[in-house]
């Protein structure tokens, strides 16, 4: 089984002013594409050819370094595009907002320590809001293509809502504003979404 590019909910100019269509196309048709073409290649001709992305990530050899980029690129990318919706933004409800809560105090002290994650990663990488068994919430950052799935990152959990910060999600339209960019990334946030993969993985 070789991993296809998932197509979008929405077209590429539907997350403006906020994302810009020409920054979402090239990120999708031609980033997130090319980490799913080499994804392919890595996994071809060995075990890990049927199994899932999450399967290979959890399992992952760290020293293989076209798995690790290319895997982590293909799955963080496609969650970056499910928990982004044209009618996004505003604040979390029911049990995630419970969480989010229990964990940071408010919604706006979770929003900071999202931010400061996002902007505080030196260099290319994402920042995450993950949960862990029992339902607990909290905010980490990888570098580069890492996730939370991926064994020895420092960041556990389940990933229910991630931010990419390489320059390319973001240097068309704001350059080297990157907290502007992190700023903007929260009217589009997908939160029924985000809900559903924190019921989903409590």
């Amino acid at each position: 089984m070789s991993f296809t590019l998932p197509e979008l909910s929405y077209a590429y100019n539907a997350l403006e002013p906020n994302i810009d269509a020409r920054t979402m196309e090239i990120h999708h048709s031609k980033h997130h594409n090319g980490y799913t073409t080499k994804l392919n290649g890595a996994i071809e001709g060995t075990d890990l050819s049927g199994k899932s992305i999450e399967e290979i990530l959890n399992g992952l050899d760290m020293s293989n370094g076209a798995l690790r980029n290319n895997g982590g690129g293909y799955y963080n990318h496609r969650l970056f595009w499910t928990v982004m919706s044209p009618n996004g933004g505003g604040e979390p409800t029911g049990e995630v907002a419970s969480a989010i809560n229990d964990a940071f105090g408010s919604f706006e002290e979770f929003k900071n320590a999202f931010s400061n994650a996002a902007a505080t990663q030196f260099g290319s990488g994402w920042a995450w809001l993950c949960v862990k068994e029992g339902g607990k919430v909290e905010v980490c950052g990888t570098p580069n293509q890492d996730n939370p799935l991926m064994p020895g990152v420092g960041c556990g959990g389940f990933p229910i809502l991630g931010i990419d910060v390489w320059e390319h999600a973001y240097y068309l339209n704001y350059q080297n504003r990157r907290p502007d960019y992190i700023n903007a990334f929260f009217n589009v946030i997908n939160w029924d979404e985000v809900s559903k993969l924190y019921a989903a993985n409590k």
